[in-house]
C-alpha cells in the first residue's frame, strides 16, 4: 500500500530536525490548511506531510486511527532516510491520537522512534459520543450511508469493519512516551473533545507533558493559528536544543570518567 509524502527542506538542507505533520480524519497532505501549517513549521526546519491510509492519494482505507500508526511509523523513518538526525511529531485531532499512540508502540525502533511529540486537539479516549460533531464522525464511520459521504463528499475511503482488538487508547499510550518530550494543546472552545480530554492526557503523563488549553480556540488545523503553530515550533526547537544539550553534557561525563580510569 503506497502512503503519498511531500518533502519541504525548510530554511537549512541541510539541517538535523525534521517535523511530520499527522492530519485530522478527512484531511490530506494539500488540504489548504495542512499546507498552511507545513509552511509555518518550513521556517524552523524540515517537514514531511502525508496523507494518512484511504485519504487523499494514499492506498488503503482509514482505519480511524488504528493502523495509522503504521502510516506514522513510515512518514518518520523516511525522514530519518532523508538524512535527519532528529525527528518530532505533530498531530491533529485524529493524527494527534496517533502520534501519541506511535510514540508509545514505536519507542523502541530507532529508525521510527518520535524524539518529540505533540497532539492538537486529540481525543483521551474511544467511541466518545459526547458532542454533536462526535455523533456525526460515528456516524460517518459506523454507518454504510456515511461512509458513502466519506467516499464520494469528502474524499476519505473508510474501512467497513469495526475494531478487533481495540486499539490501545491515547490515555493508556501517553505514560509509556516518558522521557521523550510531550506536549498536549487543545482549545477551550473545541466543539468536538471538551477540555478533560487534555486534562486527562497531561495527568496520564505524570509530570511528563506539558499542557497548554489555548483561549478561543477551536478544533484542530481550522482552529490552529498561525501564532499558535510558531510556538509548538519554538517548543519543538527548544525540546531539540534541550536534548542536544543534554547529550552534550553526558558525553563530557563519559570522558572526564574514562580519563579519571
Amino acid at each position: 500500500m503506497a502512503i503519498e509524502a511531500v518533502h519541504d527542506p525548510g530554511p537549512d538542507p541541510a539541517g538535523e530536525l525534521a517535523i511530520v505533520v499527522a492530519h485530522g480524519i478527512t484531511g490530506h497532505l494539500a488540504r489548504p490548511h495542512v499546507r498552511r501549517i507545513a509552511g509555518v513549521l518550513a521556517q524552523r526546519a524540515g517537514v514531511i506531510t502525508f496523507s494518512f491510509r484511504g485519504h487523499g492519494g494514499s492506498g488503503g482505507h482509514s482505519t480511524v486511527g488504528d493502523r495509522e500508526v503504521l502510516d506514522l511509523a513510515a512518514a518518520v523513518t523516511w525522514a530519518r532516510s532523508l538524512g535527519y538526525a532528529r525527528v518530532v511529531t505533530v498531530g491533529f485531532s485524529m493524527g494527534g491520537s496517533v502520534v501519541l499512540r506511535q510514540a508509545a508502540l514505536h519507542r523502541g525502533r530507532t529508525e521510527a522512534r518520535a524524539d518529540a511529540v505533540v497532539a492538537v486537539s486529540a481525543p483521551a479516549r474511544w467511541f466518545y459520543r459526547g458532542t454533536a460533531p462526535m455523533r456525526r464522525i460515528h456516524w460517518l464511520v459506523t454507518r454504510p450511508a456515511g461512509r458513502v459521504v466519506g467516499r464520494l463528499g469528502l474524499g476519505t475511503r473508510i474501512h467497513p469493519h469495526e475494531w478487533d482488538p481495540v486499539p490501545l487508547s491515547p490515555v493508556e499510550a501517553v505514560p509509556l512516551i516518558a522521557p521523550t518530550p510531550l506536549l498536549v494543546v487543545h482549545g477551550d472552545r473545541d466543539p468536538y473533545f471538551p477540555v478533560d480530554h487534555p486534562r486527562m492526557l497531561a495527568a496520564a503523563a505524570d509530570g511528563g507533558a506539558e499542557l497548554w488549553l489555548e483561549e478561543g480556540m477551536g478544533h484542530a488545523e481550522h482552529a490552529a493559528s498561525d501564532d499558535l503553530v510558531g510556538r509548538i515550533a519554538s517548543w519543538i526547537t527548544a525540546s531539540w536544543t534541550s536534548a542536544i544539550a543534554e547529550e552534550t553534557s553526558a558525553t563530557a561525563a563519559e570522558e572526564t570518567s574514562a580519563t579519571a580510569d
